[in-house]
C-alpha cells in the first residue's frame, strides 16, 4: 500500500505561491512578500557547476534587462549549500559562452540544502530525490502561480519562450484576451467566445467590425498598438 505521507506534492495554476523564508546569494529573502508587486521567474537547477545549467543561467543573465523591462524579476533555486552558489557565480563570472561577453548574475539564487522549498513547489521527480528538476513558476504581482513548466535533466529551457508566456498573460490581464498559437506581441489576439446563440449570430454577421471572423466561436483582432 502506498505511504501516503510520502506522496509528493506540488502547488497548481492559480494557487498562492508557497512562501517561504531563505537565504540567497544576495541576502536573505521573504517570499513572496518581498516581489509583491513584480512578475517573478522562480526556477530550479539539478545542481550547482553543471553543463547546462551553466548555460541557462547565463542567458537567463542576458536577458535580465529585458525581463526588468516587462517588470519581472528572476530568482533561482537549487539544494547546494550558500558556498556553493557563490563559487558557481563566481565560475560563471569568468565563461564566455558563444562568444558574446561575460555577464554577472543580476539574481539571486535560493539556498535549499534542507529542500524545505523544493518539497513546497514540487521540485523533487527524480528517483533519488536529491536534485530539483528544471522547473519554472511564472507568479504575478498578487503572488499567484499563473504558469508551470517542467524540462527534463538533459534539456536547457528556452528562454524566449519563458518571456513570451510573460507577454502573453500581461496582454490577457490588460485586455481581456487571449493569445493563439505562436502569438507574438504586435500579432493578432483572440477575443471570448459568444456564450448564447444571439451573441453567435451577432458575431456571425460581421457587426463588430474589429473582429475578423473564423468561425461563430472564433475570432481574432488585432489591439491598438
Amino acid at each position: 500500500m502506498e505511504d501516503m505521507n510520502n506522496v509528493k506534492t506540488m502547488p497548481l495554476i492559480g494557487d498562492n505561491a508557497p512562501e517561504f523564508r531563505a537565504m540567497t546569494t544576495m541576502g536573505k529573502v521573504n517570499f513572496p512578500e518581498d516581489y509583491k508587486g513584480s512578475w517573478v521567474i522562480l526556477f530550479s537547477h539539478p545542481a550547482d557547476f553543471t553543463p547546462v545549467c551553466t548555460t541557462e543561467f547565463i542567458a537567463f543573465a542576458r536577458m535580465a534587462d529585458e525581463f526588468e523591462e516587462l517588470n519581472t524579476k528572476l530568482i533561482g533555486l537549487s539544494i547546494d549549500s550558500l558556498h556553493s552558489h557563490l563559487a558557481w557565480a563566481k565560475s560563471i563570472e569568468n565563461i564566455d559562452l558563444d562568444g558574446k561577453g561575460k555577464v554577472k548574475l543580476p539574481f539571486p539564487i535560493i539556498v535549499d540544502s534542507s529542500m524545505k522549498v523544493a518539497n513546497k513547489y514540487g521540485m523533487l521527480q527524480t528517483v533519488a530525490s536529491t536534485q530539483t528538476i528544471r522547473a519554472v513558476f511564472i507568479i504575478d504581482p498578487e503572488g499567484i502561480i499563473r504558469t508551470i513548466l517542467y524540462y527534463p535533466m538533459s534539456t536547457g529551457r528556452n528562454m524566449d519562450e519563458i518571456k513570451r508566456i510573460i507577454q502573453a498573460l500581461q496582454v490577457h490581464d490588460k485586455e481581456g484576451v487571449s493569445t493563439p498559437a505562436d502569438w507574438r506581441p504586435g500579432d493578432k489576439v483572440v477575443v471570448g467566445a459568444p456564450l448564447t446563440l444571439a451573441e453567435a449570430d451577432e458575431r456571425l454577421s460581421g457587426a463588430d467590425g474589429s473582429v475578423e471572423v473564423l468561425d461563430w466561436y472564433l475570432g481574432l483582432k488585432q489591439l491598438d498598438k
